[in-house]
């Protein structure tokens, strides 16, 4: 299966727009959960800002998305 990076990255939420990662789905997964984090597609758009990917931030933003 080929990589759709280029289709990927025209959806992808993340604000940090320079990451070699954007747009490969599977690098970005592994990269933030080897950090324990979760990448920014996981978060609000508000959340996804304040740049935590911690998995207490993740709880506390779907916490108040359910709401």
């Amino acid at each position: 299966m080929e990589c759709a990076r280029e289709e990927n990255s025209k959806d992808c939420p993340c604000t940090w727009t320079s990451c070699s990662r954007r747009g490969v789905c599977c690098l970005c997964l592994k990269h933030h959960l080897a950090k324990g984090e979760l990448p920014g597609c996981c978060f609000s758009a508000e959340a996804e800002k304040t740049y935590d990917r911690s998995i207490d931030n993740f709880i506390r933003d779907y916490q108040q998305r359910s709401k």
